[in-house]
């Protein structure tokens, strides 16, 4: 069990939280939900694939975190012929200095934007496998550490397959939450059609928090408390997805664990310093959907993201929460 946190550290957490709230509410427009999960993931040190369409602000998302927060970002586009060493870096003869010096890739940022992940090759995709586990990247047998904090960001398209690679179930389950950003209501998007910017590079934030403060909002998360009945709830429900028909292998040990650190950090971004079922039952499909398969695939990957979905709510409804 975790000790509860002090009261002063707690209330910088709070303060902290509250102002990237409020910058990245007021750059992404009517989506405070899909702002709070990428808060929760980020203060959890996961990662976040979000699948949409294309042009619904999925990089805008990423941007305005990365400026929320003083942090370096890189976007890097995946295509077909993009090598792995495009995006970890290269070892290169120095003739000055008589030696190999390695010119780090792109990967070392700390808010990276894998924009449409699925169109690289595997091998490609296999690239981001190390650093995404371990932050750090191996070039010729030396690890370069990326740095902290460090987050991927990796989209791709829901219905656009052809000449896509489908990313292996081992690198799915490296992403934290797979998130879905929709279209906006008409009243936010009147707004968006407003403004006069035309890019996300040309959005103006200020930082709101540093560096020092995010890694303290990550290491704060990890001392919240959860009860071991909350715990149990979190295997029973892991267990329901393994006793699950329709699924072809249930949740790993290193999903069950992803959703108890989301539920840390959905504890402390709501101003608690303990988890309550809620925060479980709330993140257990963006955390947990992506990491099932069905028996019987669906060739059409919406339709199978939604009866994914609707199973597992199904197995939410039938696992009692502790009272």
């Amino acid at each position: 069990m975790s000790e509860s946190l002090p009261a002063l550290p707690l209330t910088a957490a709070r303060e902290n939280l509250h102002k990237l709230r409020r910058s990245m509410r007021g750059t992404i427009k009517g989506k405070d939900t899909v702002v709070d999960q990428v808060l929760i993931a980020l203060v959890a040190g996961g990662h976040v694939l979000i699948e949409d369409m294309p042009g619904v602000g999925k990089t805008t998302l990423a941007y305005a975190l990365a400026r929320s927060m003083d942090c370096a970002f890189s976007r890097i586009q995946f295509t077909s012929d993009l090598l792995p060493s495009d995006v970890t870096g290269v070892a290169i003869y120095d003739e000055a200095l008589k030696e190999f010096v390695f010119k780090k890739g792109p990967v070392f940022a700390n808010i990276v934007l894998a924009d449409e992940i699925n169109r690289a090759t595997p091998k490609t995709q296999s690239s981001l496998l190390e650093v995404m586990d371990r932050g750090k990247v191996t070039v010729d047998g030396k690890a370069h550490a990326v740095g902290t904090p460090f987050m991927v960001f990796a989209t791709q398209n829901p219905v656009d397959y052809e000449g896509t690679f489908p990313l292996p179930e081992s690198q799915m389950d490296r992403f934290l939450m797979r998130l879905h950003m929709g279209y906006p209501q008409a009243a936010d998007e009147l707004e968006i059609l407003r403004s006069a910017r035309a890019g996300y590079d040309a959005i103006a934030l200020d930082p709101v928090v540093t560096r020092a403060d995010l890694l303290q909002l990550q290491q704060c998360a990890t001392h919240v408390f959860i009860e071991d009945t909350v715990l149990d709830y979190i295997l029973r429900i892991i267990g329901a997805t393994r006793a699950e028909a329709d699924f072809r292998a249930g949740v790993s040990v290193r999903g069950g664990l992803a959703l108890k650190h989301a539920a840390q950090a959905r504890a402390l971004l709501e101003g608690r310093d303990f988890v309550v079922p809620g925060d479980i039952s709330a993140l257990a499909v963006p955390v947990l959907a992506h990491r099932l398969t069905l028996v019987r695939p669906v060739s059409e990957g919406m339709e199978e993201r939604r009866m994914v979905g609707a199973t597992l709510k199904r197995i939410l409804a039938a696992v009692p929460p502790p009272v």
